[in-house]
């Protein structure tokens, strides 16, 4: 296999395609939508980001990873909106918060923590 050929499959293990079901996201992606998203640990607070979610992924048909947006990593200040949830006034290490851009968004206001190492990759761009 030539260097070409290397760098390309190490492109395409480092990229993942979503597509957005719901609303949860709006108004910043659409249901819908198909977005680009890179594998990556540690995206900033702020970044949307792609997540396993280890209670849709056990249910039949549905889909294993969700969009949300990154309001709080280890260390950081819960947000009040989540704080009634978990309890607690600071993130755990190995934990972090998500929210939805829409305020009727299913998200960390009634999960509570999503564990760090449930995060697939950040967004990059919109596809389609």
């Amino acid at each position: 296999m030539g260097l070409a050929a290397l760098g390309a499959v190490a492109v395409r293990r480092s990229l993942i395609v979503v597509d957005v079901h719901g609303a949860s996201m709006e108004p910043t992606y659409a249901g819908g939508s198909r977005l680009l998203a890179v594998r990556s640990a540690a995206p900033a607070r702020g970044q949307v980001i792609v997540l396993r979610h280890r209670r849709l992924s056990e249910s039949p048909g549905a889909s294993a990873y969700l969009i949300k947006r990154l309001a709080a990593r280890p260390g950081d200040p819960v947000p009040a909106s989540v704080r009634a949830t978990v309890g607690v006034e600071v993130v755990p290490v190995g934990q972090c918060v998500v929210l939805g851009d829409n305020t009727d968004s299913v998200d960390s206001r009634s999960w509570g923590f999503v564990p760090l190492s449930d995060v697939v990759g950040r967004v990059l761009r919109v596809l389609r």
